[in-house]
């Protein structure tokens, strides 16, 4: 199950939407039993930075856009999310919220602040699939989280993806290796992103954002990797 929801004024204002959103897409994941969540946050709108406090701490300090933050151990149940603008020094003014989150003990979430296909700002939580692959291959997970109409992935200069839209995603089970991906408008090969060589891990997870503004000729890529027991992950964008 995926809901989404859609700011009506600011950029900024999308953080809210984190408190209404669910997991995106049910997913088989490996369930822990120490009564914490996994939550990374992704930054997927251009042109804005903010501090993020939880809990009245400040955890996400000059938070830029293209960035990929966590994975955060946190206890399961309702946790308050304060956004403030990056100079702040305590949650006390927050320009929106506090608003609360609901997060289920051993399950895997990403918070994707980005922009709708039409270029207004929404935000999505995915939860991650984090269910163990056959001997010797690894999932690969392509997020659609930019401004742009719906695409495909081509691996190789074939299509292995079609008509990916905006706040969707899809995974593959593929062979343990390096890929070489492109994104391309759908029913089309020319690249809008890519090629590039995407490695896909055994036993893991490797989640490929496309975020950004074809508009606006910003478009990029975010990488996230998550283990199949939930330990973590590494992340990375360009």
């Amino acid at each position: 199950m995926r809901k989404t929801l859609s700011a009506a004024t600011g950029a900024i204002t999308l953080l809210a939407a984190l408190s209404l959103a669910a997991p995106a897409q049910a997913a088989t994941w490996h369930h822990r039993d120490d009564g914490t969540a996994k939550l990374s946050v992704l930054h997927g709108v251009p042109g804005l930075t903010v501090d993020v406090w939880v809990d009245g701490k400040l955890t996400l300090d000059n938070f830029t856009p293209g960035t990929l933050a966590g994975p955060l151990n946190v206890p399961d149940g309702d946790h308050k999310i304060a956004i403030t603008g990056g100079d702040a020094t305590s949650a006390d003014n927050p320009v929106i919220g506090p608003v609360t989150v609901d997060l289920e003990a051993g399950r895997d979430y990403t918070a994707v602040a980005h922009l709708a296909a039409d270029g207004t700002p929404t935000a999505t939580l995915f939860t991650n699939d984090t269910s163990t692959s056959p001997d010797g291959k690894g999932k690969l997970t392509v997020r659609h989280v930019a401004a742009a109409p719906a695409v495909d992935v081509l691996a190789g200069g074939t299509a292995v993806i079609e008509g990916l839209t905006n706040r969707h995603q899809k995974t593959l089970t593929l062979k343990a290796g390096n890929v070489s991906a492109s994104v391309a408008a759908e029913g089309t090969t020319d690249p809008l992103i890519g090629p590039a060589d995407v490695k896909v891990t055994e036993g893991k997870n490797t989640i490929v954002y496309a975020w950004g503004s074809l508009a606006d000729n910003n478009l990029g890529v975010a990488v996230q990797v998550v283990d199949s027991s939930s330990r973590g992950h590494k992340g990375h964008h360009e």
